[in-house]
């Protein structure tokens, strides 16, 4: 794993070397274990290694045999094995042990189209001096990011926006303005800013499954290499057609992910994602095991440590338990300064605390993320099933129920129940695609359009990520899943928080041999009769406890709510500061508003108090300040 940026100049200026070195020095957290670059006229690479795979080799830049080819990357080829052992054949000789050499070699013979063998996570940067020209990659699904600047005179790119922000040719400039609220309204909206756009002017994100080839005169080439396949719709089918061939592609990716010559782990929940994979690696390695959870002092509704605890039991392995007591905002400028963005996702916290834990044991921990997106196991996708049912039911009862439940307090329990129905009700009567997307965003339209006015005309939505050929409608919605809040939200809160730490996380469930597998499945054997992620329990029956497999889904949580009602004072300091209200970005009698409906208990408004911090420390921190300084 590494942090990885780079260079290129398209007139005759040479490389600031000062410059790609000072990029390359606010990513030492991804990689404190040694750093390297290729510097050439005006082009310049530069990494730096977390040692995963052979420690004493692969040190970075990689090259092929005459050096002609030069690369970068971040991330772990599973792979690789197999293509050293296909291109050794061909006649290419190998210096490491590695599995990022591979890659050289492999795009010696297939060019760009190299990307497309390589099975695993990665964000890549490849220089051949032969074409003059650049290649950048990311991995399928979205695991590893790579940002990029490109003007007339120069292309930046890195792992990290603030390492972007390092280099002389980027500006540092807000997208978020009152005289152009589109940004803060996706914001506020999505709780994230939907590649490839970012918080920066200037500034994106390449998306999962992409290339992007620079060539010396400044052109740009992108192209798609993979997309995620369609979904499958129901079908006359039963699980016992799909479970053994489920289990074969759980069980190799599992597999392919426990190659590492450094400790390796597992984050385990207890839920029924991170028990299977922890149970699958069992199988695999006779080795004792460590698994770490994370517990919560404050709302016992969120601590699941109990369960993980009975996992661990039951398989065998060396488990450690890390308690959080109730925090106020201390960790928000760490947060923020490590996302480089604003970031609605309070559930950073605890990956954060828990990656950072974890880190003292091993340098690599396997994870259920994805497990939700492939086989729908979120709640949110039976909801939407549930309101397609309901569609008989006439739209003035169901606002009518709505306002009935606005007059209920709202606790702050994991499940409160008035929040749920609540949120339910006021999606009833909505076409289906608008429905779900108010069910998951952070601000209500009417409370976005009250807290920055003039938007609504121009709401967002789900609509850019809806596949209008696929007939299943909750089908559609969770292929938009994968596409927008898996990569966008998901797998950057697991990079930032992970890489804080130093710590390599990997998801087997975001295999894309397996993605593609999963999406083969009929729909109806994920969404059964209101039971989430059916045929993946069925998969699991005789490796976990029934009670495991069939609890009912819980996320990774915080509870923030109740941590923020015990001193209400640093979010109103932070909030409703001069310097906040002077940004001209907000109405501030409805920011005011939602502190009060939270302090009384009247509305548990945490989510959007938090999107709002972050947004605020964000500005102080990468807008207002001379020099970026982690804090």
């Amino acid at each position: 794993m590494c942090g990885i940026c780079g260079v290129i100049h398209f007139d005759d200026q040479r490389l600031d070397e000062r410059a790609l070195s000072a990029m390359n020095g606010l990513l030492r957290h991804r990689g404190p274990d040694g750093a390297g670059a290729f510097i050439a006229g005006g082009v310049g690479l530069a990494m730096r290694r977390l040692k995963i795979i052979d420690i004493a080799g692969s040190d970075q830049p990689l090259q092929n045999e005459d050096g002609a080819i030069q690369l970068v990357f971040n991330g772990e080829i599973y792979n690789y094995r197999d293509l050293r052992r296909q291109l050794g054949a061909r006649g290419h000789r190998f210096h490491t042990d590695g599995d990022g050499e591979t890659i050289a070699h492999l795009y010696e013979d297939l060019g760009a189209a190299a990307v497309g063998e390589l099975r695993g996570m990665f964000a890549l940067a490849l220089w051949d001096g032969r074409k003059k020209k650049l290649l950048l990659a990311r991995d399928r699904l979205g695991q590893k990011p790579l940002y990029y600047y490109h003007d007339r005179r120069s292309f930046v790119f890195a792992s990290e926006i603030k390492a972007l922000l390092a280099h002389p040719a980027v500006p540092r400039i807000s997208r978020f303005s009152p005289d152009d609220p589109a940004a803060l309204r996706d914001y506020l909206s999505f709780g994230y800013i939907p590649a490839p756009a970012t918080a920066f002017a200037g500034i994106k994100l390449l998306e999962p499954g992409t290339t992007l080839q620079v060539d010396l005169a400044g052109a740009a080439q992108s192209r798609r290499y993979w997309i995620p396949p369609p979904q499958a719709p129901p079908a006359n089918a039963q699980a016992a057609d799909y479970r053994a061939a489920l289990r074969a592609q759980l069980d190799e990716a599992v597999r392919l992910r426990l190659v590492s010559d450094v400790p390796l782990g597992a984050f385990l929940s207890g839920g029924l994602d991170s028990s299977l994979i922890v149970a699958l690696m069992r199988r695999h390695s006779n080795a004792e095991i460590k698994t770490f959870s994370m517990g919560f002092a404050g709302d016992a509704s969120f601590d699941e440590t109990t369960y993980a605890e009975a996992v661990a039991r039951h398989l065998g392995t060396q488990h450690q338990s890390f308690r959080v007591e109730p925090l106020s905002l201390d960790l928000l400028p760490k947060l923020v300064w490590q996302h480089d963005q604003p970031f609605a996702d309070s559930s950073a916290i605890p990956t954060f605390l828990v990656s950072q834990q974890t880190r003292e044991h091993v340098t690599v921990a396997l994870t259920g993320d994805g497990g939700d997106e492939l086989f729908a196991g979120y709640e949110r996708f039976y909801a939407a099933q549930l309101l397609q049912r309901l569609a008989f039911v006439p739209p003035p009862i169901m606002r009518g129920l709505s306002r009935l439940l606005e007059r209920l307090p709202e606790g702050t329990a994991y499940a409160d129940r008035a929040r749920r129905a609540r949120r339910f009700s006021r999606a009833a009567g909505l076409p289906l695609r608008d429905a779900y997307f108010d069910m998951v965003r952070v601000f209500s339209a009417e409370l976005l359009d009250e807290i920055v006015p003039g938007v609504r005309a121009n709401a967002p939505s789900l609509a850019a990520w809806i596949n209008p050929r696929q007939a299943h409608r909750v089908a559609a919605l969770l292929e938009a899943n994968l596409t927008s809040y898996l990569p966008d939200d998901l797998l950057i809160k697991a990079d930032r928080c992970s890489m804080a730490a130093s710590l390599e996380v990997r998801a087997p469930f975001l295999d894309h041999q397996l993605a593609e597998y999963a999406a083969s499945i009929p729909f109806n054997l994920k969404l059964r009769r209101g039971q989430t992620k059916h045929i993946l329990k069925e998969a699991a029956r005789d490796l976990l406890p029934a009670d495991i497999i069939d609890r009912k889904k819980h996320g990774f949580g915080i509870p923030l709510g109740a941590w923020l009602r015990r001193d209400m004072r640093p979010v109103r300091d932070l909030l409703l500061s001069r310097r906040a209200r002077q940004r001209g970005l907000l109405q501030m009698r409805a920011v005011e508003r939602l502190i009060v409906q939270h302090e009384s208990g009247q509305r548990d408004n945490n989510r959007q108090l938090w999107a709002l911090l972050t947004l605020e420390e964000w500005h102080r921190q990468f807008v207002d300040a001379e020099v970026l300084r982690e804090p």
